[in-house]
């Protein structure tokens, strides 16, 4: 059920055009989200890598290799301000990972769950899009500095918590840049319709 936010709105503004693009580090998904910037879909950064990219040089406490515990809290406040903020966007937004990542890196690294009322303030699409670990294109740089094994375990945790919070999750397939944008804008126009019926359909 939508949870109805302090100011009158419904949480259900979100879970209509808001979908997630998540999973595996390393396995494409910044290029599938530059490319669907390039077709003219309006997209979230990734708040992890511009947390690195702001950092205060390699000391600072909010790098993720530093103190995990603060980057994802950090990481929690940003992916918050962004989804208020792409509330007065219109259309579909796809973010490059969300509130439900960061929570995820704060249960590893704490044990403490997210709460079902920040899910219920803050909800997305279903179904959940994730890119499965891809050993042959996995690389390491500035901003991803762990290894291939801790990729694929934050990968199970990304899947566990998703399913865990209700979402379906879809699995974008190894191919070719192009083909996974067109695999990802299918599932993106076939819910925001879906969607669109069923409130067209409310409203009869």
């Amino acid at each position: 059920m939508a949870a109805v936010l302090e100011d009158g709105r419904s949480s259900e503004e979100g879970p209509k055009r808001f979908f997630v693009l998540s999973g595996c580090s390393g396995g494409g998904k910044s290029s599938i989200v530059a490319a669907l910037a390039r077709r003219g879909v309006a997209v979230v950064p990734e708040p992890g890598r511009r947390i690195v990219e702001a950092a205060e040089g390699p000391r600072d406490p909010v790098l993720p290799w530093n103190d995990l515990e603060i980057f994802a809290r950090a990481a929690i406040a940003m992916a918050k301000a962004d989804y208020e903020a792409a509330r007065s966007r219109e259309g579909p937004v796809v973010f490059d990972r969300s509130l439900i990542d960061a929570w995820a890196a704060l249960e590893a690294v704490s044990g403490k769950r997210m709460p079902q009322e920040e899910s219920d303030r803050h909800p997305y699409a279903s179904p959940a899009l994730l890119v499965p670990p891809w050993p042959e294109i996995w690389q390491r740089d500035e901003a991803r500095r762990h290894d291939f094994s801790s990729a694929c375990e934050e990968y199970e945790r990304l899947l566990a918590i998703h399913r865990r919070l209700g979402y379906q999750v879809v699995i974008v397939p190894k191919a070719p840049v192009e083909e996974r944008v067109d695999f990802c804008l299918a599932r993106i126009g076939h819910s925001a319709e879906t969607a669109l019926s069923t409130r067209s359909g409310d409203h009869s």
